[in-house]
Parts: structure tokens; sequence; C-alpha cells
């Protein structure tokens, strides 16, 4: 008979091994009281999801503001065009007509300080474009349509610049931007009409 093999370990005495099978036969052996499993959390109960939908709020908050202040089309175009042509001078048209589409046909002066006059293209549009310096206001570049548009009255910021649509003299609306708020309010005063109404649409220059 071979000798038993030594693992390292004490062998059982008589005693543990009464008391092993006393204690097999008092107890049936069967699964943990549910009471000491862990309950799964509820799914909104859970942080992560918790600041998931918190993110997903914020984030869907932030865009519904965004383009509750983003300009028409048309205007996103002048604020473009006008970035592109800042820096421009000169004049590329008579004082005549250009007075004529910014409804001021009774007028023989351009107000304030033209920089730059010039018909222009925007997104398919004629458009006459006036640069001119207000020295109580500053710079400020105004838009005249020469095709009938619609295109309802307000202001905001976009593109750092300040934009503002109003009616000019003759009922047209004219699209003013420019760098200064001040200069917007000034150059209302001097283009817009007096009596100003919440849709403008512009007429047929003859």
């Amino acid at each position: 008979m071979k000798p038993a093999v030594s693992s390292g370990e004490p062998e059982d005495s008589a005693f543990d091994l009464r008391a092993r099978a006393e204690l097999a036969l008092a107890f049936e052996a069967t699964d943990a009281p549910p009471q000491l499993y862990r309950r799964p959390q509820p799914l909104l109960a859970r942080r992560a999801f918790q600041r998931a939908m918190l993110g997903l709020l914020l984030a869907g908050s932030g865009s519904g503001a965004v383009l509750a202040m983003r300009p028409p089309a048309l205007v996103r175009g002048a604020i473009e065009h006008e970035y592109n042509e800042r820096t421009l001078r000169g004049s590329f048209m008579d004082v005549a007509p250009l007075l004529q589409h910014l409804g001021l046909s009774g007028q023989k002066a351009v107000p304030g300080f033209p920089q730059l006059m010039r018909p222009c293209d925007i997104d398919g549009h004629l458009v006459y474009h006036l640069t001119t310096f207000f020295e109580k206001g500053g710079m400020v570049t105004v838009f005249a349509f020469d095709a009938p548009v619609a295109m309802q009255e307000g202001s905001g910021w976009w593109g750092n610049v300040y934009w503002q649509v109003v009616t000019s003299r003759d009922g047209k609306p004219l699209v003013l931007v420019s760098q200064q708020k001040l200069a917007l309010a000034v150059a209302r005063a001097s283009f817009g009409a007096a009596a100003v109404g919440s849709q403008v649409t512009s007429q047929v220059t003859p």
C-alpha cells in the first residue's frame, strides 16, 4: 500500500468529520436567501442615466436657443457679404439711384460719410450695398433689395455683428449690419420710416 502524500495541510480529525456530516444533514444545500442578493436599481434612479438625460436636455435647450436667435437666410447672407467686403472702399454707382432704392429719393446726399456704394449679389438677389460712417454711431452697412422680398422686422447678434431689419421710408425692407449697436440706432433714424409695421414687403422699383 502506498503511503499518503502530504498536501501541507493538517488532516481532519474525527470530530471535524462528524461535525461536517451533522451540519450537512441539518441544513439543506440551497441558494442563498433572496435578501442577500443585490436588487437592481430602477433605470430612472441610476445616476448615470440621470446625468445623461440632463445633458440631453441642456443640449436640446441650447440648440433651441441658437435656432430661435438665428436670423433669416437673407440676413445671414448680408452678414457674410458685409464681412467679405468690410475693407472695400469706393463708389461704384451713382448716388441718385442708390438713394432711390434706400427710400431717400427726396434727398441729394447719402447720410453719414459714405465709404462704399455698389450693387452686389446676395444669394441670387440684386442688392444695393452702402457702407457709411456716422460720427455719433460708427460704421454701418445698409442693404436694399431690388426685387420684391418679404421680410419681418427684427434684430439680433449673429456672426460677431449686430443686425436689424427696418422699414424704409417708402415701405421697403432694409438690412442694417454693424459692429456697434449704437450705429444701428443712428442708421434707423436716418433710413427708417416713422411708422414701423410688423411685416415689410418691398415694392418693385420703377
